[in-house]
């Protein structure tokens, strides 16, 4: 089971991380995030090893909500992702003016609600599992109503064509 502090962090003991290492001897350790990295790091340096240390889950000062704002504005991505027009991107996609109509009023509340660099993530998501053969769903819940979700690629229902009202998906 996956403890987590109070903003909402996954954390392992020491023990669990030993654990984890007998069931998997590949695992990357670099990123996974320790409560006490101490006897770990002891036990590399008594060896001789010339693995990389395990870094303490930092202990932060700021509130759960700033912790949680920070997060929210932060994507792991390449550069070329962050650079990337989105909205411009997702328009040249539009076969028709129905189409564009769509995408432009959805793009238009993705912006009102600061979502647009969740869109460029979701590129990025969608290029990777496509490049590395990573099969995702076909859609789930009130996602599918989204157009945009559609040229993205997180889902395969055109919601124009099943006439899926966006607004269930943004309320």
């Amino acid at each position: 089971m996956t403890r987590t502090d109070t903003y909402s962090r996954s954390i392992i003991t020491d023990s669990e991380l030993a654990d984890l290492l007998y069931l998997n001897p590949q695992q990357e350790l670099i990123d996974i995030p320790i409560v006490d990295p101490e006897k770990y790091n002891n036990g590399i340096k008594s060896l001789y090893l010339d693995w990389k240390p395990l870094q303490k889950l930092e202990q932060l000062t700021c509130s759960v909500e700033q912790f949680h704002k920070k997060n929210c504005e932060t994507y792991w991505m390449p550069q070329e992702y962050y650079d990337l027009d989105i909205a411009k991107w997702v328009l040249d996609r539009c076969a028709d003016q129905n189409e564009l109509q769509r995408a432009g009023q959805e793009l238009l509340v993705y912006a009102e609600r600061n979502l647009l660099p969740l869109l460029q993530y979701l590129k990025y998501l969608v290029d990777t599992m496509k490049q590395n053969n990573i099969v995702w769903g076909v859609g789930r819940g009130s996602s599918v109503s989204s157009f945009v979700l559609y040229l993205i690629g997180i889902h395969r229902i055109h919601s124009l064509k099943h006439n899926l009202n966006f607004e269930e998906f943004m309320r």
